[in-house]
């Protein structure tokens, strides 16, 4: 069992949820692992249809748990990012499956990053994001230097890293950051019901237009319209795309299985 996330599925929706409250879910080692071992189990269960990220307390999480950086025996900041950062988003990044973010505090350093790495980022209204890394003279890691300036664009990042200045969700859904704010009274019901939803739409089809997002950064037009040809045709192949176009056809609600 877990002890520093808490997991479940509900509604074919996995939950993780970052839970070192008293240390506003920083990060260390044994934490990070619990996290990719859970989005492996979300990768691998067919049950689950959707993931939904959050934590426990006033923060969503505040980056990495500077104990484990000043600890003599403690991994090196080089280990640190290659076995437990990257790992992450780029296993977020990689699940074809919908990611929904639900950042219920603070969210600084590297737990913005993951934040912003997720599919769908939503906030409660009295959180806060922080990029952090220049207070003590690092940069900005977790695939921040890639996701923010295609958020925000360069301008917005190199002053949002450089000043590390404390933003609130507001003007982060202001600026493109992220997609919503909730209040806080129903953030948590609100949030959820995200993830429930895209849990019950056709999950090989979000997947694949997940793939095809993953690449548009780097394809050019033409590049980017084969890849278009290619997932069509393999989600035209999918039993919700059967089941969509009967439903639509039949006047009725379709009920897609995920397959």
């Amino acid at each position: 069992m877990p002890e520093h996330i808490l997991f479940s599925i509900e509604q074919n929706v996995a939950r993780i949820t970052l839970n070192r409250s008293q240390v506003f879910n920083s990060m260390h080692h044994a934490m990070r692992q619990e996290l990719l071992d859970a989005l492996r189990i979300c990768n691998g269960d067919q049950e689950v249809r959707a993931v939904y990220l959050t934590g426990t307390g006033k923060a969503f999480c505040a980056g990495e748990d500077l104990q484990e950086v000043v600890d003599p025996e403690g991994p090196s900041l080089n280990e640190i990012i290659s076995t437990g950062y990257n790992p992450i988003v780029s296993s977020i990044r990689a699940l074809e499956k919908p990611v929904v973010c639900a950042v219920n505090g603070v969210a600084a350093g590297a737990g913005a990053n993951i934040a912003l790495a997720c599919d769908i980022t939503v906030a409660s209204e009295s959180a806060s994001f922080t990029q952090a890394f220049s207070k003590i003279g690092l940069i900005p890691d977790s695939g921040g230097t890639w996701t923010l300036p295609r958020l925000v664009g360069l301008q917005r990042a190199t002053a949002l890293m450089m000043l590390s200045d404390k933003i609130t969700a507001t003007e982060a859904a202001a600026m493109g950051m992220i997609w919503k704010v909730f209040p806080d009274a129903t953030f948590a019901e609100d949030s959820f019901a995200l993830a429930a939803r895209l849990a019950k739409m056709p999950t090989k089809g979000l997947g694949l237009t997940k793939r095809a997002l993953n690449r548009t950064f780097t394809n050019d037009f033409s590049g980017q319209l084969g890849i278009e040809d290619q997932l069509q045709t393999l989600a035209g192949e999918t039993y919700d795309y059967k089941e969509g176009v009967a439903a639509f056809l039949e006047k009725r609600k379709p009920e897609f299985k995920g397959e």
